[in-house]
């Protein structure tokens, strides 16, 4: 087990945004001293009772920390730069043994916030994978630098032209949020190649509409998540597009929400309603897959 200790400053020396006792968010905190790479990152590191403050687990990444507090943290087997990336190695795993590869191929990420599926793909042998994303300054530095990848910031994916990206991709995987994939379907579909793949995070919360969300927007009626993945299906099927594979994220979203990975092709079948009698409900407390770093 590798534990990382951060190294306090002196007392009262400010360590980020807080007042003047310098105290700070712990997230943001993890991240100045180097003990996380992203404050998503530093959010599920909490998450899962791997930070410490003074020898006591943290519960919550909001609380307020010193300088002068003592910060540990167990790291091993939590070395993704977001959650995301926890959640498509569950999403290659399913669909690998029944032909999805990502080695030496040309990959694009829509929606790659701070990198947790373009990390992925590069650790699966992608010879390049275009990052876009419609904020800014949210991919890790370590990524951002990276030979392979190819950023653009403030991109709306549903406005982008594959000329823009140097041409169709071999493999699209997206995680997006606040619209449904049905609105951008016809704009992923035009950003891979005849014979590609997509690989799909469909959110229930973004695709049932505000009116059918429950408390905390979280969608709870297992029959109106397979609605969200029916539609999903049906948009997916008027640009030309199979399902060729669908499971539940690993991992649920940050309310609480279940999620599910939708794998198209333009020559798979169409969705099938007994591929919704397989689908079960992530257990929270087991643990993501382990994986080297890169």
């Amino acid at each position: 087990m590798r534990i990382a200790l951060g190294s306090p400053e002196r007392s009262g020396q400010r360590s980020g945004p807080g007042g003047p006792s310098g105290r700070a968010r712990l997230d943001v905190e993890l991240v100045r001293r180097g003990l996380a790479r992203s404050r998503d990152h530093a959010v599920e590191l909490v998450a899962r009772g791997r930070v410490r403050v003074g020898g006591v687990a943290a519960t919550k990444a909001s609380r307020p920390v010193t300088p002068d507090d003592q910060l540990e943290v167990d790291d091993t087997g939590t070395d993704f730069v977001s959650r995301g990336g926890h959640k498509l190695v569950g999403a290659l795993s399913a669909f690998g043994p029944h032909g999805l590869t990502v080695e030496g191929r040309r990959c694009l990420d829509a929606g790659a916030s701070t990198g947790g599926f373009t990390e992925v793909l590069l650790r699966s042998g992608a010879t390049r994978v275009v990052a876009v994303d419609v904020g800014r300054d949210q991919l890790v530095p370590a990524l951002r630098a990276h030979p392979l990848v190819d950023v653009h910031e403030r991109t709306h994916v549903r406005d982008l032209r594959p000329e823009q990206v140097g041409g169709t991709v071999d493999l699209l995987v997206a995680d997006l949020s606040f619209i449904s994939l049905t609105v951008v379907m016809p704009a992923l579909r035009r950003l891979v190649e005849e014979g590609g793949d997509l690989v799909l995070l469909v959110k229930p919360q973004f695709e049932v509409g505000k009116s059918r969300l429950g408390r905390g927007g979280v969608v709870r009626d297992p029959a109106l998540r397979h609605d969200a993945i029916r539609g999903v299906a049906r948009a997916a099927a008027e640009v030309g597009l199979g399902v060729a594979g669908l499971t539940v994220s690993p991992i649920q979203g940050p309310a609480g929400n279940t999620e599910y990975f939708l794998w198209l092709r333009a020559d798979a079948p169409s969705f099938r309603e007994s591929a919704l009698d397989t689908l079960e409900t992530p257990d929270q407390d087991s643990e993501p897959p382990k994986e080297s770093p890169l």
